[in-house]
């Protein structure tokens, strides 16, 4: 009972990692992300769809799960969805704090249906303080939770990331909660409710930025773009073509790098001795190795460095990414077969098991697609009582 991204990611984990997932999805508009584009993957002659197609967005969130088009607005939606709750082994959903209680889908409602149920409730806020009542996006949540304030260049605004990676860190949590509680439910024989906020997320992903204010009670030190605030050279730098992140993280490093730059020079320095002297004089640090990187294209400095032991990377655009030797070889490009849209390629999940192997089992579904097999396999409701069902606008 999910939709956008932090849940969705959640429960594509889960899929991914063999769960049977059913995706309660509103009847006529599904989740929100399917109107999410361009781009769409279009629909094949073949398989009778109208429209853009399927958005690339919902695609990228939605694999491994079945859909039934459902409205919990009728008393007969909500008697289904109890119904699944009973014999589930995990609920989650996203929606306001109290927002449920009125369909009796809350927590305490749905525990007296299945006391075994792990149910977990993604809110931007919380289910308690003093705003749990506010809805939670990403960009606002990295705004007041820390993220945006150290995030951009140095002397520029603060900027969001590039992908909603608030969404994203709090699904990976609720789906280590999820499967934590279900060992602990092993054991006990109990389910719990899993209260996951985004803020909460966010909070604990500044790490040690976080702990350093903490320890010394300070402010944060602010953006610092590519570079780190306690290592030089340690960034990224213009080549002719691009660009590229260099880093001497400690004085011998340093030294390797001065010698693949042509500059032995630079490693006796008075400047540029220790990082402790580096630091000291970053911008003249600096403003050297990019007078000297900017000679040349990336992909030379790639060849130059190569073997060296010091860190370095391109820095590329997403497509080059997808496209890279290491993505192909690490098998992170999935193509799948869509059955209204044809063939197509996703991400793969990213964990190798010696013994498991996750994979893409079942393309992203259509609006509705499971309907008619999750009500009568799962329900065993006849083809009459699901037609009936269509007609007054509670399943399609």
């Amino acid at each position: 009972m999910t939709r956008v991204l932090a849940g969705p990611y959640c429960t594509q984990i889960l899929g991914d990692l063999g769960a049977d997932v059913i995706k309660i999805e509103h009847p006529t508009r599904g989740d929100d992300t399917r109107a999410w584009g361009p781009p769409y993957a279009s629909y094949t002659e073949q398989s009778g769809m109208q429209g853009s197609g399927e958005s690339a967005y919902f695609l990228g969130v939605n694999r491994n799960k079945k859909s039934l088009g459902l409205s919990f607005q009728h008393k007969a939606g909500v008697d289904i969805l109890h119904k699944l709750a009973k014999d589930c082994d995990v609920l989650v959903e996203n929606y306001l704090p109290g927002a449920l209680k009125k369909y009796g889908m809350d927590y305490d409602s749905v525990a007296k249906i299945n006391p075994g149920l792990i149910y977990a409730s993604i809110t931007g806020y919380g289910q308690t303080g003093p705003y749990s009542s506010r809805a939670g996006y990403d960009v606002m949540v990295e705004a007041e939770m820390g993220l945006m304030h150290i995030t951009g260049h140095r002397d520029g605004p603060p900027a969001k990331v590039g992908v909603a990676i608030t969404d994203l860190t709090t699904g990976l949590y609720t789906a280590n909660s999820v499967m934590a509680s279900l060992l602990g439910r092993a054991k006990t024989g109990r389910g719990q409710h899993i209260d996951v906020a985004l803020a909460d997320c966010q909070i604990a992903s500044l790490a040690n930025i976080a702990s350093s204010c903490l320890i010394s009670g300070k402010p944060d030190t602010g953006r610092w773009g590519t570079a780190h605030p306690s290592i030089v050279p340690y960034k990224g730098f213009k080549t002719s073509d691009g660009d590229i992140v260099l880093g001497g993280g400690n004085d011998r490093l340093f030294g390797i790098m001065c010698g693949k730059l042509g500059k032995p020079e630079w490693s006796t320095d008075s400047r540029f001795i220790t990082n402790a002297d580096r630091v000291a004089h970053r911008d003249e640090m600096e403003d050297l190795i990019e007078g000297v990187t900017s000679t040349k294209t990336t992909q030379e400095w790639l060849d130059i460095f190569e073997g060296s032991g010091m860190p370095y990377a391109a820095i590329n655009d997403v497509k080059s990414t997808l496209e890279h030797e290491n993505t192909r070889a690490r098998g992170m490009i999935t193509e799948i077969d869509h059955p209204s849209c044809g063939p197509m390629k996703l991400l793969s999940s990213p964990v190798k098991f010696s013994e498991s192997k996750p994979s893409i089992r079942t393309a992203p579904p259509t609006l509705g697609q499971h309907t008619q097999e999750v009500l009568s396999e799962m329900l065993g409701m006849s083809d009459s009582d699901i037609e009936g069902l269509k007609r007054d606008g509670v399943v399609a």
